[in-house]
Order: C-alpha cells, then structure tokens, then sequence
C-alpha cells in the first residue's frame, strides 16, 4: 500500500495533463481543418468534453496527483472533470445508435442529460460568472412552467423528459450552432493569434502605433487607439485586448497627464471596437455568418466602413481631449523606431496578408486559419530574437485554448435558452412583441433591440450576447424590412457596446484593474468616449449602402468620405472643442451635420456640408472676436 502511495505521489503535476488536453484539443482542431469536419455531434462533443475537462481541472492544476488524496475537494474536481468528459463522449461512442433512434430518449440518456446540463451551467458560472448561468436556468424553469403564465407569454408545457431530450440529443441544445462555431472557426483564430502574440507580434503591432502617433500630442492614448485597433485583428475579444495592449498604454496615458478614469477608458472603449476590425473579427463574426448564411468575408467587408468611422470618432475625441487637458508630448527617446520596428519584427505580421489573401480566394476559414498560424510559426525563425520554441509553443497552446474555454462555455450555455427558444416557440412571440411595442416604427424596434442587448449582454462576452439577441429580435427587425446583414450587424453592434456600458461592464473592469481605477467611472467614460458605437448601428440599418449593401463602388466612395467627416463633427459634439471651447449652438449644430452626413443621401449631405462651413466660419470669427476683445 505504501508504495502504491509513493508511486501515486511521483506522478507528473495536473498541469501536464491539462496541457496534453489542450494539446490533444488543439490538434483535433487543425486535424479536421486540413482534413474535413466529423459529423456536428463528434466534433462538438469532443471539444466542450474537452473544456469542460479543462474548467474542472484548471483551480487545482499546481498539485501533484499524490496531494490529492489529502484535498477532498481536488479529488472532487478531478472526479467531475472525469465524469464532464464521459458524459460528453457519450454522444461519440454512441452516435450511430443515437441516430438510429431518431431523438428518442433512454432511461439512461435522460440522466446524462442532467448531468451535461448540470455541468455546463456549472462550468458557466466558474469561467464567465452567474448572469447567462442564472439567464439558462430562468429559460429551463420556462420551459418547464410556462403552462401556468397567462396568454401569449405562456406556452402548453414541456415534461422535463422533453426538455432534456431537446437539449441533450441533437443539434438544437447544447451541442446546437453557437458550439458548432466555437468548436470549428473560433478555435483555430484564437490559436492564430496566441502564436502571433508569443511570437512578439503583439508588441511589434504596438512599437508600429506608437512609432506613427508617439511624436504627437497625446500620443500614448492615440497609441493605444491605434493599438488596439489592429491587436483586434489577432484577439478579436476586448478583455484580451484591454489586457494586452493597457498593460503598456495605460501607465503610460497616466504618466503624460490623463486622468486615470479617462486612461482606462480610452483603452477600454479601443479594446472593444477591435471586435469589428476586419480581417480577423470576434467570435460573434463567424456566428453571425453561421445563422445568417452570409460569407464571412462579405460580413468582414460590410463591418470595415463602420469600424474605421468608430475609430475615426474615437482618435479625433482622443486628440481633442489632449488638447482641453494640455497633454505634453513624449520625448522622442522614447518613442520606437518605425523602420527599426519593421526590420526586427516585421516578419511575424506576413502571416495576415496570407491569411487575407486565402480567404479572397475563397478557402475556408478553417484552412486559412491553420495555413496563417503554420505561418506564423516558419516565420518566427527568421530571427533568433523571436523563435517559437518549444516551451513557446505549449504556451500558445495553453493560452489560445484557455481563452476559448470562456467562449465555448458561454456557446454552449447560451445553446440551452436557444434551444428553449425554439422549443416553445418564444422567439416568434419576441418578435412578435418587439413589432408590437414599437407600433411597426423601425427607429423605436432599433431601440428596443439596443436595449434588449445591453441587458442581456451585461456580464458576457459579444459572441453569446450576440447570439441571445440576434435569435430573439432580429427576425423582428428583417420582418419591419431592414437588410438582413443590417439587422445583424445592428445587434452586433449593441452586443459589443455591453463591454463598456454599466452597470456590467467587462472591458472596462479590466481596465479598472490596470488604472488603478473606479470601474463605474471608467464604464460612464467609455460611453461618452464611444459615442459613435451608439450612433452610427441606426444609420447603416436605415440605409445599407453605409455597409456596402446595393451600392457602386462610387457610390461607397462618396459615401465613406461624407461619413467620416460626419463622424469628424461627433467628435467635435463629443468634447465641445474644436479650436476652443465650443458653445452650446456649435455643439448642436455639429451634431445635426453628423445625422445629415451619415444619413447617405446627396441631398442630406449638401444640406451637412454646408452647414459645417458656417460652423467653421462661425467659430473662427468667434475665436478672432475673443482675441480682439482680450
């Protein structure tokens, strides 16, 4: 017995098993991408079997095998980390027998849909908190309940025995469409990008920033608007980002003179809009090209004249809000090197250009996903000073699968109120309210989409907020006759602003942690910062061309420029600065010249620009008028 004990003992620490999981995980991923995608059920019970493995392992991962038999909860942990997994692989071993019955369910299988169901909100609360843990639980008491509600809010009652053979079996529950983008797109991004941030493209892609915005005023905080603009293109999640990039920005914004709410804020509202920022957006892209049937490069490409008129919005309030605060300029010692950036690092950012060009033409993303990280990592050899060894390799691994787990559980989690949702009926209901409410008006449903979002959103990443609303009010919104790519991208937009809006607010508490400041304020900040996020959802909704939607390609062209200078003119609205201080007329009438310039109509945009050249006059004259009097 004692050298049982021993043996025990000298077994490897759970941290290696976690890394061979998220190896084997890792693997099975780019597997399926080179090699073809096994059926829904395999390939989706095979990756949450393998997260739900890593969540049950993940608090007790520093401890030897052998310590466990003194920590009872350790050995709980890896007692429900086993039977998480087995009761996921079921769907595996079983699958020709589960298909052959057609969905009908065992004594068996009704137990192990309890237990799936059990450990997933579980997992949920553990990776990403209570709010959509608690949300699915209120959905499966509907289910269960919604008998006993009056009129259309009720439903003619599901046994728990339905529900759980809804949920269980199948792809309409759990292992329903959110997972099935997470366990084939998602991954395999997320992968590309922990090898491009281990490879030091991170840090290049900032020097890159600060190199271009360093030598002006405010340039920290342009910086990490640049920044996180472009990481967006390698993370596509704004906690990461924020994490990522403010580790650097935000000290730095402080140290040159900005407040710290006003710092964790900056980046914050930056880390968010790089969700949009083609060609590698958040996990909410490929969901949404999943549910709507559209390409993904036709999204990326409808989502890029927005992303950069947000970022536009965002640099200009940056640069306004240096000049109000009289923010010094960083000494040039200690901005890097644009021409010594490239040489050093320039080779770890040629794996997007490939990435980019497979996708123009027309592989899927899976492949071009795997073909860029290959990439990435042949090119990390080029220089010594960035090779991918092999501990950097495992530590990609393990950091690109970590950050999926939050993602994939949420998916997952938000597959049961989907698949509530379609069980009962509720979505149409939902529309049917949304229309109802807002009288068949579209501005008053677009508001009532916005605000179903932010609600929904609070406290989850942009994929599962997303895909709550979008199967709940977008079809309302298709329905009152807005562009289905518009309507999508709309509750896209909503789903995103949840990271900045109180009184949730994920990026900003991450940025919170870093400014050394109150979250609340840096949320309330953010929003004012991110304006436009909020603005510019209802312009492209009413009139697609803003996305490219039916347009020529003059017609894009002279569209973008009025648009960006419309966003100009939020901007000034936004601080009430332009070259000084801003009256309340000019405020107003800055931003009734932003609605007429975004509206995407010639004769709006003659009426916009000539009302911004009497702005321009008027507070020039105004400025001449206050020199002569001092």
């Amino acid at each position: 017995m004692k050298n049982i004990v021993e043996s025990i003992t000298r077994c490897p620490p759970i941290w290696l098993i976690r890394i061979f999981a998220a190896t084997l995980l890792s693997l099975f991923s780019i597997y399926t991408a080179f090699w073809g995608v096994f059926p829904d059920m395999i390939q989706r019970s095979f990756h949450i079997g393998i997260i739900l493995f890593l969540v049950y392992l993940s608090p007790i991962e520093k401890l030897q095998f052998g310590q466990l038999v003194k920590s009872g909860r350790g050995y709980f942990l890896v007692i429900v980390a086993i039977a998480s997994l087995l009761v996921m692989f079921y769907q595996i071993i079983y699958f020709d027998a589960i298909n052959a019955r057609y969905g009908d369910l065992t004594d068996l299988e009704f137990y192990l849909g309890l237990a799936a169901t059990c450990f997933l909100l579980d997992a949920t609360r553990r990776t990403i908190g209570w709010p959509i843990t608690i949300l699915a639980i209120i959905f499966l008491f509907y289910a269960l309940l919604g008998n006993f509600l009056p009129g259309e809010a009720g439903h003619r009652g599901y046994s728990l025995s339905r529900v759980m053979s809804h949920l269980y079996l199948g792809g309409s529950g759990i292992f329903g469409t959110p997972l099935g983008v997470t366990a084939t797109f998602v991954i395999l991004i997320v992968l590309f990008g922990a090898f491009l941030e281990s490879s030091g493209a991170g840090k290049v892609l900032m020097d890159i920033a600060n190199s271009l915005t360093g030598k002006s005023r405010g340039g920290p905080a342009k910086a990490a608007v640049v920044g996180s603009s472009l990481m967006g293109m390698i993370s596509g999640t704004a906690v990461a980002n924020v994490l990522t990039t403010g580790t650097i920005s935000i000290p730095l914004m402080k140290r040159t003179g900005y407040r710290s709410e006003t710092a964790g804020a900056i980046e914050a509202v930056a880390s968010t809009g790089g969700q949009l920022m083609p060609p590698v957006m958040g996990a909410a892209a490929f969901l949404m090209s999943d549910m709507t049937g559209i390409g993904y490069f036709e999204i990326a490409k409808a989502a890029l004249l927005p992303a950069i008129l947000y970022y536009i919005v965002l640099f200009s309030v940056v640069h306004l809000e240096s000049v109000k605060r009289r923010i010094p300029i960083v000494q040039t010692k200690d901005v890097p090197s644009l021409s010594r950036t490239f040489i050093d690092g320039g080779h770890l950012l040629l794996s997007l250009p490939v990435f980019i060009y497979m996708m123009l033409n027309g592989y899927s993303v899976m492949y071009c996903s795997v073909c860029a990280l290959m990439m990435a990592i042949i090119l990390s050899y080029i220089r010594r000073s960035t090779w991918l060894t092999p501990r950097k390799i495992i530590k990609s691994i393990e950091s690109g699968v970590d950050a999926v787990i939050p993602v994939a559980t949420a998916c997952a989690c938000a597959g049961i109120i989907i698949g509530i949702i379609t069980l009962t009926g509720l979505g149409l209901k939902f529309s049917s309210l949304v229309i109802s409410l807002s009288g068949g008006n579209i501005f008053f449903a677009l508001v009532l989409t916005m605000i179903s979002s932010l609600i929904l959103g609070m406290g989850l990443p942009t994929a599962a907020a997303y895909i709550l609303v979008a199967t709940l009010a977008a079809p309302a919104l298709e329905q009152l006759g807005i562009h289905k790519l518009a309507a999508h991208l709309f509750v896209f937009y909503s789903a995103m602003l949840s990271s900045i809006t109180p009184p949730v607010a994920l990026a900003a508490y991450a940025a919170s942690g870093l400014a050394n400041a109150n979250p609340f304020k840096i949320a309330i900040v953010s929003c004012q910062f991110g304006c436009s996020a909020f603005i510019i959802p209802y312009f492209f909704a009413y009139n697609p061309v803003l996305i490219g939607v039916d347009a020529s390609v003059t017609t894009i062209i002279v569209t973008s420029f009025s648009a960006i200078i419309g966003s100009l003119c939020l901007s000034f609205c936004i601080q009430g600065w332009l070259i000084f201080k801003l009256i309340i007329i000019e405020r107003i009438g800055y931003i009734v010249v932003t609605f007429c310039l975004l509206s995407a109509s010639v004769k709006t945009d003659l009426i916009g620009f000539v009302l911004l050249a009497i702005l321009i006059c008027f507070h020039y004259f105004s400025r001449n008028s206050a020199r002569n009097l001092g």
